[in-house]
């Protein structure tokens, strides 16, 4: 089935056909922007206004190509697979799957926001963890072909997917390490001085994540796609020094977080926004967990942040991996904030391939996703 409004199964002899035609119809039409917006949406099923859909019955009815859900059904009537880095591994928090540690390990946690969030649901094609310590959002795309590569678990039978990645394309630990292994004194400035480069790389990383956002797309049409952001890892205020970070090295990390995090919700907002005017299925939302550990930053009495954990190589000190990484107070604090996503949705209508779902049963659902 021809699905309208998607540019990916579209053909080029349609789209001559569909030009034509409105040329013809633009004498029976109004010359104005929302009568020719009209015609085109009509015959091809595209630059629909949000919400409004291609033809073929009323939105999510019977005689339409989707079927209408509502969020939570949207998220869960195939299978939920969990990427990213190791914000979303779990990495720090403890309680490591069996085969996931190690040197190369991906260190995944039962206690992990992914984890959790399969137990909060009932996914009908169950619950795939493939998010992996120390991957990059590059990494992804270069390894999408191949085998257990991350992108290589989603298929046309996802129906929710979520994805942190980004933070070791910004280079947070090498930064974090630059902003904390000095003397304050000597080499005051060092942490901010990294800004240009941080922020070079925040640039270079927007269109990674447009390709790993249409890969997903592309592989499941249909699926609910979550951007999960990062965290603040000190106080909206910061007062005195955290080891050898001072207040102000403190807020410029949380401003380096924040800048991050609203580049993804723009992302997220664009996608989805062409989803809707296009009248396709599925979406792509934003998760924003930056204050989710609010009152419980890495310097509070009671952190959900693993503290600075420093290791002493042969090639000089260097942040353990796990440092300024969630607790499993943490990782439930982000899977209440998953949660709440998945039961809101977006502000608008959700919809669903009938022919997908119709498809999706229980044999077609019951394979290994890891």
């Amino acid at each position: 089935m021809l699905r309208p409004g998607s540019g990916r199964r579209g053909v080029l002899l349609v789209a001559a056909a569909a030009v034509s035609l409105l040329l013809v119809l633009v004498l029976a039409v109004p010359v104005t922007r929302g009568g020719l917006a009209g015609a085109w949406c009509s015959l091809t099923g595209s630059g629909c206004a949000p919400g409004e859909g291609p033809p073929g019955g009323k939105p999510g009815s019977q005689d339409d190509w989707r079927l209408a859900m509502d969020p939570v059904e949207a998220a869960t009537w195939g299978h939920y697979l969990a990427l990213g880095d190791s914000y979303s591994s779990g990495d720090g928090a403890g309680s490591y799957l069996p085969g996931t540690t190690g040197e190369d390990g991906c260190f995944r946690s039962a206690d992990a926001y992914p984890s959790r969030t399969s137990e909060s649901f009932d996914f009908a094609g169950g619950f795939g963890f493939v998010a992996c310590s120390k991957h990059k959002g590059s990494q992804l795309l270069e390894e999408a072909g191949a085998e257990d590569a991350q992108l290589g678990a989603v298929d046309e039978y996802t129906s929710l997917v979520s994805l942190g990645i980004g933070g070791n394309d910004l280079g947070f630990t090498p930064v974090l390490r630059t902003c904390m292994v000095r003397v304050p004194l000597v080499s005051g400035g060092v942490c901010q001085g990294q800004e240009e480069d941080v922020d070079r790389r925040m640039r270079a990383f927007d269109d990674t994540l447009d390709g790993i956002i249409a890969e997903v797309r592309d592989r499941a049409p249909d699926a609910r796609l979550l951007l999960v952001g990062y965290p603040r890892l000190f106080p909206e205020e910061p007062s005195g020094m955290y080891y050898t970070l001072t207040a102000e090295d403190q807020a410029w990390l949380n401003g380096k977080v924040r800048a991050f995090n609203d580049r993804l919700r723009s992302a997220a907002r664009e996608a989805d926004r062409e989803i809707a005017e296009e009248g396709d299925v599925g979406s792509v939302e934003f998760v924003d967990v930056y204050t989710a550990l609010a009152g419980h930053e890495v310097n509070a009495e009671e952190a959900w942040l693993n503290g600075v954990v420093l290791r002493d190589l042969s090639d000089g000190i260097q942040v353990h991996r796990s440092s300024f990484h969630p607790t499993a107070a943490g990782q439930r604090a982000f899977a209440e904030r998953i949660a709440a996503r998945i039961e809101e949705g977006p502000e608008r209508d959700l919809y669903v391939a009938r022919e997908t779902v119709d498809s999706a049963g229980p044999e077609v659902l019951a394979r290994d996703l890891d």
